[in-house]
């Protein structure tokens, strides 16, 4: 179970999916580029993600790494603290509001609660609906802000990305019998299924899509609007009118010829895990790269939680020249970068912490690497990188989240262990 969980999440991040747009034969559109982009905006190495005989060497950047920070934190400012143990192949931490569990997604297809370090019962079981392979699963889950509903993100049976909703019980369990697609996606290939689903400040659905898989982006989909993969969409998941979802008005593509009005952003590879900041409202996002750079996005909420933002892929592999044919115009690129090596190969996004257990680690976005298992945060000023601080390993480090009482959590699906970031 480990070794299909490490090839299947971290393919995701690493090959973005490719997008496969299931009403594409009507669509016009072709690919994108902005002369002006709006805004800024894991889990297992790829196994053959190796450059195409025509790419040519990534030298066309340099690039720098931040400065350590100076800011109050550093590796001793915190420890991470077992709390769950025995999780079956866990991808994702998700809150309902109101309720004081934590609820974990397990790429075999359930949910599972934990409320004081005791894993309850399944709330869900989809294992039947599933493909659990590789880097295909039950990969995300979100609960609706004000309703008693719940979105999740599977791989169906033939292979397709799932949004569905569930009506959710006061003690949180699900009514499996309530299940209602919300949209299906056609995946061409099985790696980069992205799998996140979070709900933004706005209360409308975000839904992080990959290239739709192989490597480098073989189709070219995740720069051209006329297909769903390689985007960041935004819907309003909600049945109205007789239609399973809306779009929101101000969609960037809303009556965009030939494009489709759910896309928010363009151009990610593989955004296995993105967050919206709970303070500000900026929108950090992990994007796993092809075989040499792994990056972090930064959308702020100033310029738009990227609104219509083309974040590079395929043209781009962080700040490095990846698919010549391409354009690159208009392409915002990474907060930080990092190269494969000593640091990983397959970056696990993370979240913004604003809890009052760790002060010192207040503001700060941490995320991680899945192969190196290196915890590392961020700090960000005006959109503008000041801070950057190793702070430890979890191995096979995949997703983190924040608590009910704003506590930082992270699993590592190696050890099928859920982790608590606690002050040292």
């Amino acid at each position: 179970m480990k070794h299909m969980l490490i090839i299947g999440a971290t393919a995701c991040l690493l090959a973005a999916c490719a997008s496969d747009g299931n009403d594409s034969s009507t669509a016009t559109a072709g690919p994108v580029t902005f002369a002006t982009a709006p805004a800024p905006d894991s889990v297992a190495p790829a196994t053959s993600d190796a450059p195409p005989a025509t790419d040519a060497p990534t030298t066309d950047a340099e690039t720098t790494l931040p400065p350590p920070s100076t800011l109050p934190l550093s590796a001793a400012s915190v420890v991470f603290t077992p709390v769950a143990e025995q999780l079956s192949a866990p991808v994702g931490i998700a809150v309902r509001p109101g309720d004081d569990a934590l609820y974990i997604v397990e790429q075999d297809g359930h949910i599972v609660p934990v409320r004081d370090g005791a894993v309850g019962t399944p709330v869900l079981d989809v294992s039947a609906e599933i493909s659990f392979n590789g880097e295909q699963g039950l990969l995300g889950l979100a609960f609706h802000p004000t309703k008693p509903l719940a979105y999740v993100n599977y791989t169906n049976t033939g292979g397709d990305t799932v949004i569905a909703e569930f009506a959710v019980a006061t003690d949180g369990t699900f009514d499996a019998g309530s299940e209602r697609e919300v949209l299906q996606i056609a995946q061409p290939y099985a790696n980069h299924n992205g799998g996140n689903v979070v709900f933004g400040p706005d209360g409308y659905l975000y839904i992080g899509m990959g290239d739709g898989g192989a490597s480098f982006d073989p189709e070219r989909r995740a720069l051209n609007v006329a297909e769903w993969l390689g985007k960041i969409l935004r819907i309003d998941p909600v049945a109205a009118g007789g239609q399973p979802y809306t779009v929101p008005a101000d969609n960037p593509f809303v009556g965009v010829a030939g494009a489709h009005s759910e896309i928010w952003s363009v151009g990610v590879r593989n955004p296995w895990r993105f967050s919206f900041d709970s303070a500000n409202g900026d929108l950090w996002i992990g994007d796993v790269g092809q075989n040499e750079w792994e990056e972090i996005d930064l959308a702020t909420a100033a310029s738009g939680a990227g609104r219509g933002v083309n974040f590079g892929w395929s043209a781009m592999e962080g700040t490095h020249r990846r698919n010549d044919d391409q354009s690159a115009d208009g392409a915002t690129g990474p907060i930080y970068e990092y190269p494969h090596g000593d640091d990983g190969c397959s970056v696990s996004g993370g979240v913004v912490y604003h809890g009052s257990a760790v002060p010192s680690l207040e503001g700060w976005y941490v995320f991680g690497d899945y192969c190196s298992g290196y915890v590392t945060a961020l700090h960000a000023t005006d959109g503008v990188l000041d801070g950057n601080v190793q702070l430890g390993n979890i191995v096979n480090v995949v997703s983190f989240g924040l608590g009910p009482d704003g506590a930082l959590y992270a699993l590592s699906v190696g050890r099928g262990t859920l982790y608590r970031i606690d002050a040292a």
